[in-house]
């Protein structure tokens, strides 16, 4: 029998748009993986915290997620208190599915310009693949320190990745690169704009709705 194949795509998703949801679609494909859990983080160790509460993000991304096949609004970060420490998120989705589960950590640009800095971040290889999701447009030189990380872990094949079930990094371009931004989202919100089409119809709903990323009037 074939091993697991599991992602752990974590982020603020403050909103989740379909560049999230689309890369999360792909990664599924483009890999063979059988879940791919959208992580929300609570308290994002590694920038601001944000202004809509993790509860509220983790309401979007089940609105956003609906019934889409393998894909998984996971809570588990919400959930849990301090620091949303990757590390501490891929352990917990290893003994969830096992020792010889092929687990990889996707990541996308703006992450992997600091992820040399992360907590642990050795430790994440000991636990999963690093797979980084090019973005369009990036134009992005990688400081020393982060080539030595990541080179000796290189591989440029799915089939490379999966021939253990962690320790290698991958960068993966998806065959419908979106940029789309959240921070941009945030400010049509703020000034009335559009988002239709930008995010899922549900989510669009929601933020409308609950009045999210509008000042108080």
């Amino acid at each position: 029998m074939a091993e697991h194949r599991v992602a752990m795509f974590g982020g603020t998703f403050d909103p989740i748009h379909i560049g999230h949801l689309r890369s999360a679609v792909e990664l599924r494909e483009v890999l063979g993986i059988e879940n791919v859990h959208m992580i929300v983080n609570r308290l994002p160790p590694h920038r601001e915290t944000p202004g809509i509460s993790a509860d509220d993000r983790l309401a979007m991304v089940r609105a956003g997620v609906g019934d889409t096949p393998g894909l998984i609004a996971d809570a588990r970060e919400v959930e849990r208190d301090g620091p949303s420490w990757s590390l501490l998120t891929l352990q917990s989705l290893r003994e969830e599915y096992g020792v010889n589960a092929r687990l990889v950590m996707a990541i996308g640009m703006d992450s992997y310009r600091h992820f040399d800095q992360w907590y642990q971040v050795e430790a994440l290889f000991d636990v999963a693949h690093v797979v980084v999701i090019d973005r369009p447009g990036s134009d992005f030189s990688p400081s020393q320190a982060l080539l030595n990380l990541v080179e000796p872990r290189q591989v440029d094949s799915v089939e490379a990745l999966f021939s253990a079930p962690c320790g290698h990094f991958m960068r993966l371009t998806l065959p419908s690169p979106m940029d789309v931004s959240a921070t941009d989202l945030r400010g049509r919100i703020v000034k009335g704009q559009s988002i239709r089409y930008l995010v899922p119809e549900q989510v669009e709903e929601l933020i409308s709705q609950q009045r999210f990323y509008r000042a108080a009037e």
